[in-house]
């Protein structure tokens, strides 16, 4: 199949036509092979409008929905990034592109080893891999910049706003497990600007300041 082909198309029809202007963001798209990031059975689906999933009862989120959770970041190119939920790796590949330095925090162990292997593949040397509980953050690290979240929380976690650095910015679904609003928040001097994006759909960001597990 032509991969290259298809991310160009997934760019024009999925990205620019739906409001996503960031050329550093459209361009990253272009070039991270999303295919690499989904099992094998799924390849052909890789660059269609929907997520799709990884196994484990996780998924790879709507090329869409990543866009705009990056494009409201507004990375530059000099931020260290906190992601929480590793996932299949995709959008920590993007974020590496995007970024100086990525720390990906992972709540399932399992997901990391592959995901290790295929960026170091890919040549990216500047990601850091945690296995913990993503509503904690990865405070040893602090402070990020920017931060993005990859799974649905009730309302911001405390622990992550204390580990945003000042004039950062933080992107996550809120809202119930079954609906939430994507929402930006802005660090401005000393106090928290809130931002709704778009409705999503994401799975539950479990632990002390997340939703409990069953």
């Amino acid at each position: 199949m032509n991969f290259h082909a298809q991310r160009q198309r997934m760019v024009r029809e999925q990205l620019q036509a739906r409001g996503i202007t960031d050329e550093r963001v459209l361009d990253t798209f272009r070039t991270v092979p999303r295919h690499l990031f989904v099992p094998d059975p799924l390849t052909t689906e890789a660059y269609t409008d929907h997520p799709l999933p990884i196994g484990a009862g996780q998924t790879i989120s709507q090329p869409y929905i990543v866009a705009v959770m990056l494009q409201a970041l507004q990375l530059q190119g000099h931020e260290r990034v906190l992601e929480i939920g590793t996932g299949s790796g995709y959008q920590t590949a993007i974020l590496a592109e995007l970024a100086l330095e990525v720390y990906s925090v992972e709540r399932l162990p399992e997901l990391l080893p592959p995901v290790a292997e295929r960026l170091e593949q890919l040549g990216y040397s500047n990601v850091h891999l945690a296995a913990a509980n993503g509503s904690l953050g990865w405070p040893e690290h602090a402070p990020y910049d920017a931060m993005l979240v990859s799974a649905a929380a009730p309302d911001v976690p405390p622990p992550l706003i204390d580990q945003l650095a000042a004039r950062g910015r933080m992107v996550l679904p809120i809202g119930s497990p079954q609906q939430q609003m994507l929402t930006e928040i802005e660090h401005r001097q000393g106090t928290l600007s809130r931002r709704e994006l778009a409705s999503c759909v994401f799975v539950p960001l479990l632990g002390a300041y997340g939703w409990p597990s069953t």
